[in-house]
């Protein structure tokens, strides 16, 4: 599969809002602000001519969502199967399913900036699951799994830096408990509808999957 390599401030003009996709740069120079139509040569004129259908809606809404969590089109489709598969709302279960990866955890516990750096600390081997390590970002983690920092991982520069400020800068959703001191979380729910703080209307996505 293609990995995008271009820069990623695009993707967030292309979507119309902030994605964070480059932690805490989005706060402070983020070109969204100052060219808030598309990419590209035609970017102004086209948003202020173009009609969007509703599979328009469905379809920037489902990339919205897949470029937020860093998710691959196959690796989206099979969530949302397994979304189908569950009981209660599809599109909650969706959204359940994609907040549970590894790597988005990591990044809600606060020892990241952005789910890709996330991502890299997990694949890199620096994050524990229960004692044991685990270097899968998409791993789905289950109520009452501790993660933490591997040991020796904490004696490099970044996790020093971090330490003095962690637990401070980000506010971890209710279904996490976190523990500054020791640099770990424990998983205490799933999480709910409520608990993820995304601009986003999931039932477009079911919309688009079920045409």
């Amino acid at each position: 599969m293609a990995r995008y390599t271009d820069a990623v401030c695009k993707l967030c003009r292309r979507e119309g809002m902030k994605l964070f996709l480059k932690g805490d740069r989005c706060f402070t120079k983020c070109p969204l602000e100052k060219k808030s139509y598309p990419p590209g040569q035609h970017g102004p004129t086209r948003r202020m001519r173009r009609k969007v259908s509703d599979y328009g809606r469905q379809l920037r809404e489902k990339q919205k969502v897949r470029r937020i969590y860093g998710v691959y089109e196959r690796q989206f489709r099979r969530y949302f199967r397994q979304a189908v598969q569950a009981k209660g709302m599809t599109g909650t279960a969706l959204l359940q399913l994609l907040e549970r990866r590894l790597d988005n955890v990591v990044y809600r516990m606060g020892l990241a900036s952005s789910r890709a750096q996330a991502r890299q600390l997990v694949t890199h081997g620096h994050i524990l699951v229960n004692g044991h390590k685990v270097d899968i970002a998409s791993y789905s983690v289950r109520p009452g799994d501790v993660i933490t920092v591997k040991e020796r991982s904490r004696k490099s520069p970044y996790f020093k830096d971090l330490a003095e400020d962690f637990g401070k800068k980000q506010t971890p959703p209710k279904w996490l408990s976190v523990d500054p001191a020791a640099m770990a979380a424990t998983v205490i729910a799933l999480p709910e509808r409520e608990d993820i703080d995304i601009t986003i209307n999931e039932q477009l996505i079911v919309e688009y999957y079920s045409r």
